[in-house]
């Protein structure tokens, strides 16, 4: 879910072709739930090969990721390994929300309600271990870094960047930033247009840019005070004060002096450590010796993989394939963007 912080920071829209260029550091798991909640037939079953295995997650890394390749983007996925110990009160009540809305989605299939169910079914989305190394296997097979974090995915990529071995992350999540990631591209798997839940309407999801230093200055804080502000809306490893949202505890910070200053007040109130929380941002595990290496697509594995194994159309798949070996191989990877990463 991570930490919402969408209505301090800058953002500004940009074009899949304005990235052209580039290596995105993308948070795998983050694209792979958008994957699996957005793909879905009407009554929200998830696609399916014919042996009954969910593919919808396969659907989206091979035709989004071909689509960004054309546009002139690199993208390397960057999987999370083990998380802190303090996520994990947060996996289980995530684990009990995605049950809970199972139970409501065949509910809702049984009473005919397919809208109803279409959004229960989203929020079911489940990633099982066998669906992650498929997703990896894909990714690999179409010549692209698969990236294992230590920790979590989206601290390892904000490393890869910082250190400029890739030119920016991508993730729907903020935490990218309270993890030091100078620059985040929002959308970027998903963008296009979108149904809202539960009514008729549709809005465009566009790519948006965030750079951290850019924010920072506008909200005059550095980034331990916006780590703060995370702490006290809630992140991923404690769940905030009740009663204080990003504009209020921008403010707090703002008129705080210190860690003490700002955390003192409200002992007893965040249900874990603030300073523990803290170092998870400052100083999380990583790889430091980490690889960011392109190869060749397997154009013949990718459609034994996906058409062989997961039913998909391969008349489908090897015209994607053509239109992407052909970027690959034709276009030059040329900077749109001037001097906006300083590389």
């Amino acid at each position: 879910m991570g930490v919402e912080l969408g209505e301090l920071v800058q953002k500004d829209e940009i074009t899949l072709e304005a990235l052209s260029g580039r290596v995105i550091a993308v948070d795998a798991y983050n694209a792979l739930y958008q994957f699996l909640s957005i793909i879905r037939q009407p009554d929200g079953t998830p696609l399916m090969d014919s042996k009954g295995r969910i593919t919808s997650h396969l659907s989206g890394i091979f035709y989004r990721t071909a689509k960004l390749i054309e546009a002139g983007i690199r993208p390397a996925y960057v999987f999370d390994g083990e998380p802190p110990k303090l996520k994990r009160s947060v996996l289980e009540g995530r684990k009990e929300v995605r049950e809970k809305a199972e139970e409501r989605w065949k509910d809702a299939l049984r009473r005919g309600e397919l809208a109803e169910a279409r959004v229960y079914a989203q929020a079911s989305s489940k990633l099982s271990r066998e669906m992650v190394e498929d997703a990896k296997k894909l990714v690999e097979l179409m010549g692209l870094p698969v990236i294992q974090a230590p920790g979590e995915g989206e601290a390892q990529a904000a490393f890869l960047a910082e250190r400029n071995v890739v030119d920016a992350c991508s993730s729907q999540d903020y935490d990218s930033l309270l993890f030091g990631a100078p620059r985040l591209v929002r959308n970027l798997t998903m963008s296009g247009r979108r149904k809202l839940p539960r009514k008729d309407v549709y809005v465009d999801v566009r790519t948006e840019l965030v750079e951290l230093g850019r924010s920072l200055k506008a909200l005059g804080i550095d980034r331990k005070g916006l780590i703060w502000i995370g702490i006290l809306v809630g992140t991923d490893f404690n769940s905030g004060v009740k009663g204080i949202g990003p504009k209020k505890a921008l403010k707090i910070v703002a008129e705080s002096s210190s860690f003490e200053d700002v955390f003192g007040k409200f002992r007893g109130e965040i249900d874990a450590d603030p300073s523990e929380v803290e170092g998870i941002f400052l100083h999380p595990a990583v790889d430091e010796n980490c690889k960011v290496d392109f190869g060749e697509p397997n154009a013949e594995g990718v459609v034994k993989f996906l058409c062989g194994e997961h039913s998909f159309s391969e008349d489908r798949v090897r015209n994607t394939l053509k239109v992407m070996v052909k970027v690959l191989t034709e276009k030059t990877m040329q900077s749109s963007l001037g001097d906006w990463f300083g590389r």
